[in-house]
C-alpha cells in the first residue's frame, strides 16, 4: 500500500483553545497569536482561518516595538542596529521581531494559555530578552498579561504592541459607536511615522463622547489617555441596534492605542469590516526618538496588561 502523504500543520502552527462559559479564544504556535476570540460562538475579534497566515498583522504581538521603524535603524546605548525593512515601499520595519516566530506552551489549564520565546541578538535588535504572554479568560472577558526579562549584560530598549481587530457583527465598522477617551493624537508624514502631535477635540478625530465611526478613515495613534481611578483607559465599541458591545482597557503601562478602520487591508472584502484597537506602550518609530522607550536593565523585568470585555 502506497504510504499516507504526512498532514501539514497549518501555517500559524500549534493551536492551543482555552475556555470560560460561553468564551473561547485561540492562540497559535506562531507569534503567539490571537487567532480567534468568540462568545457562544460569535466573533468578538475577527480573527483569520486555520489555513491562513496572519492576515494584515491580525492578533499578533508587536515587539521589542510597535507599529513603524524608519529606515529600520536606530541606536540605543552606543549601539546601532539595523532591521530589515519589511514594509519596503515606505523604507519602515514594522511591527517588531517575534510576530512569525516559534513560542513554547509553557502552561495552561482550561481557560488559560502561557506562551513563552527568547529573542536573541541579532542586527535589529542586539539584545538578549525572554517574553512571556498570558491569556486569561474569566468572567471579565479576556486579560492579556506580558512580562519582559533583559538577559543581556546592557541596558536594552523595549516597546510593546497588540493587533486585534474587533468586530461586533456589523457589515461594517461605520455604524459602529466608537468612544474613545483621549485628548490628542499623532500626526505623521507619507510614510506613517509621527511629526509631531495635535489635539483631537472639535476635529474628526474626537470620540471623547461615543458617536458613530461614520466614513471617518483611522489609522490614527491616540495618547494623553483619559484613564479612571484604577489607572485604566477604556475604549468602548457599541452596536447601533443595542446588539452586542464591547469594551477594550489598557492598563498604566499602555500610553498609545492605535486605531485602524481597515480601509488599506490587503483582502478587500475586509475593509471597513472591523476596527483595530491596538494597546502600544510607545508611539511608531520610537526607538529612533527614544519617546517612551522603557529601559530594561540588565536582569531587570516589566509586566503590562490589557484586556477584551464583551459587554
Amino acid at each position: 500500500m502506497p504510504a499516507s502523504p504526512p498532514t501539514a500543520p497549518p501555517p500559524s502552527g500549534l493551536q492551543f483553545l482555552i475556555g470560560h462559559g460561553r468564551h473561547q479564544a485561540v492562540v497559535t504556535e506562531v507569534g503567539a497569536t490571537l487567532r480567534s476570540y468568540t462568545v457562544d460562538g460569535a466573533d468578538v475579534v475577527a480573527g483569520f482561518p486555520l489555513d491562513q497566515l496572519a492576515p494584515s498583522s491580525r492578533g499578533q504581538v508587536l515587539a521589542p516595538w510597535p507599529n513603524r521603524l524608519g529606515d529600520g535603524r536606530y541606536a540605543f546605548d552606543g549601539r546601532n542596529a539595523r532591521a530589515a525593512l519589511d514594509e519596503p515601499e515606505r523604507r519602515n520595519a514594522i511591527h517588531g521581531l517575534v510576530r512569525w516566530m516559534a513560542w513554547d506552551l509553557v502552561s495552561s489549564v482550561q481557560n488559560v494559555a502561557v506562551l513563552a520565546t527568547t529573542l536573541h541578538p541579532q542586527p535589529g535588535y542586539p539584545w538578549r530578552v525572554d517574553l512571556t504572554v498570558e491569556y486569561r479568560l474569566g468572567r471579565d472577558g479576556l486579560t492579556v498579561t506580558t512580562e519582559a526579562r533583559n538577559r543581556s549584560d546592557t541596558p536594552a530598549p523595549f516597546g510593546l504592541g497588540f493587533h486585534p481587530y474587533l468586530t461586533l457583527g456589523t457589515p461594517t465598522v461605520d455604524t459602529v459607536r466608537l468612544l474613545l477617551p483621549a485628548r490628542r493624537r499623532l500626526v505623521t508624514d507619507e510614510r506613517q511615522l509621527p511629526t509631531g502631535d495635535a489635539t483631537v477635540a472639535g476635529t474628526e478625530f474626537d470620540f471623547a463622547s461615543a458617536r458613530p465611526l461614520g466614513p471617518t478613515r483611522l489609522d490614527t495613534a491616540y495618547t494623553d489617555l483619559v484613564r479612571g481611578p484604577d489607572g485604566r483607559a477604556l475604549v468602548e465599541l457599541d452596536h447601533p441596534d443595542d446588539g452586542p458591545s464591547l469594551t477594550l482597557w489598557v492598563d498604566g503601562t499602555f500610553k498609545y492605542l492605535m486605531v485602524f478602520t481597515a480601509d488599506t487591508v490587503e483582502s478587500v472584502p475586509a475593509r471597513r469590516a472591523s476596527v483595530a484597537v491596538e494597546p502600544m506602550t510607545c508611539p511608531p518609530d520610537a526607538l529612533r526618538s527614544g519617546t517612551d522607550v522603557l529601559t530594561l536593565e540588565p536582569g531587570g523585568s516589566w509586566r503590562g496588561s490589557w484586556g477584551i470585555l464583551p459587554r
